[in-house]
């Protein structure tokens, strides 16, 4: 009979869990869709605000060391 009673208890910490589990992931969902704009835009705000970029620099401007060499009549230099 002490086997029984242990299996039983596995049975119900299993389904427990389960439930527990099943109820987190309905709260989580039902958060998402109730808040899913301001989520969206405030994940946006985190992801502009990264510490080791510099927000003066635009991000959409073509990258310059990368775009080949510069050419000679854009820039004055001495005559020769």
């Amino acid at each position: 009979m002490a086997r029984g009673g242990r299996e039983q208890r596995e049975g119900n910490a299993l389904k427990t869990a389960l439930v527990v589990t099943g109820g987190l992931v309905l709260a989580w969902m039902t958060v998402e869709t109730a808040f899913g704009s301001f989520l969206s835009r405030l994940r946006s705000a985190i992801a502009r605000s990264d510490p080791h970029t510099d927000p003066d620099d635009d991000v959409d401007a073509p990258d310059t060391a990368t775009s080949g060499p510069p050419d000679d009549k854009d820039e004055p230099g001495p005559e020769k």
